[in-house]
């Protein structure tokens, strides 16, 4: 088919009666050129411009009242709309089915057939970015200890997009206690980490083969630690590649992919150790405050420093007031209000053993200072022992 030249695009040539300078481009079959344009071009975008161009206007309606409506050049709502619609295929829509029509069809079955893929491949792809399950490298990996899918979605914050894992039945069926919703970033950066982990032990221990070879092989090694650097950085695409699937429960298993994975390694697939495709470990989720924390495996411990520097504070206060300081003379040489020292200096009665754990990090990952300030510490240090988790 010849096309011709127009706004740096290209329109069928056959249905062009003026030269591309004209304002008004008069056509014939305005219907089957559009459908041949989407086809040629796959945008709706680029179809709308050139159909503006060739003078393709929506039908005007003038009300009783005087009010007019259309007459305009075509929306790309309205040319998606006759792209879907069956009666140009000779077809009319009832519900959800189509049946044959008693008019002609306009567009050969072939044609239509063409933009309908075309149109729903477009659909799962947001406009100008990247899909779904390009920005989501777990999308159909994953599932939870019921077996229900854990599901792309995100949720817009203060104009930025925050991605979730979540259990499709919190999607289809709304709120359920037991359904997972993970943050998105942080859960592909511990599966990610757990892989690398994994591998990086295995190669340690002349574990990547199923035989070893007590010769050693420093090529593989080299290989294998560089797979482990390239997982410690954003890959999504390798990630993708590499698992199989997962089931996210209090532990989470990975099945990982011979095929690929040998391929990295550049290995056979036979010569590759069984244990080294499946990955079973500890999985945490943490609260502290409104952030979650994912750790796959023995999480280290990591001290709160918020709660750490507030349980200074406190003994500062404490030993000021022991001395005979008025709470407002601390309060004043702290630059804080009363109450405020009231409510944080309360950290300096914790019992020794709650303060080393806060201390070291190992201290429950639910206990923050939000949590402590939320009422009076008790004396009792049996009683803060069940209060706070220690029990």
């Amino acid at each position: 088919m010849k096309y011709l030249k127009l706004a740096g695009l290209v329109i069928p040539k056959r249905y062009a009666t003026a030269l591309p300078c004209s304002s008004k481009v008069l056509l014939t079959r305005p219907i089957r050129a559009l459908f041949e344009l989407y086809d040629h071009h796959g945008k709706i975008t680029d179809v709308e411009r050139v159909a503006a161009r060739m003078g393709l206007r929506s039908k005007r309606h003038q009300f009783r009242s005087g009010r007019e409506q259309g007459g305009g050049p075509l929306s790309t709502g309205q040319i998606h709309k006759i792209l879907t619609n069956p009666v140009y295929l000779g077809r009319i829509r009832h519900k959800e089915k189509t049946w044959p029509g008693r008019h002609p069809a306009v567009i050969g079955p072939d044609l239509w057939q063409r933009v309908q893929e075309k149109l729903q491949a477009a659909s799962r792809r947001r406009r100008g970015r990247k899909t779904e399950t390009d920005a989501a490298p777990l999308t159909g990996k994953l599932q939870d200890e019921t077996g229900d899918r854990l599901t792309p979605t995100h949720c817009i914050k203060a104009g930025k997009r925050h991605p979730y894992y979540v259990s499709n039945r919190l999607i289809s069926n709304g709120p359920d206690p037991t359904g997972w919703r993970l943050p998105g970033r942080k859960l592909e950066s511990a599966v990610a980490s757990a892989i690398a982990a994994h591998l990086e032990q295995a190669a340690e221990q002349h574990k990547l083969r199923a035989t070893p070879d007590l010769r050693n092989d420093p090529a593989l090694e080299d290989r294998a630690n560089a797979l482990v650097s390239k997982l410690g950085t954003k890959a999504p695409d390798l990630l993708r590649r590499l698992l199989i699937r997962g089931i996210v429960a209090k532990t989470i298993t990975l099945e990982l992919d011979a095929v690929a994975l040998a391929g990295v390694l550049r290995i056979s697939k036979t010569d590759l150790s069984p244990d080294l495709l499946e990955i079973t470990a500890p999985f945490h989720l943490r609260r502290r405050g409104v952030e979650a924390k994912l750790a796959i495996g023995a999480p280290a411990p990591k001290p709160d420093r918020t709660l750490l520097r507030t349980l200074a504070d406190a003994h500062h206060w404490a030993a000021g007031l022991r001395n005979g300081d008025p709470i407002k003379t601390v309060a004043h040489d702290a630059g804080h209000q009363t109450v405020f020292i009231r409510t944080r200096g309360q950290l300096a009665f914790l019992s020794p053993k709650i303060q080393a754990a806060i201390r070291d990090g190992t201290q429950p990952p639910e206990l923050t200072l939000k949590r402590i300030l939320g009422r009076p510490v008790p004396l009792d240090w049996t009683l803060q022992d069940r209060l706070y988790g220690f029990s």
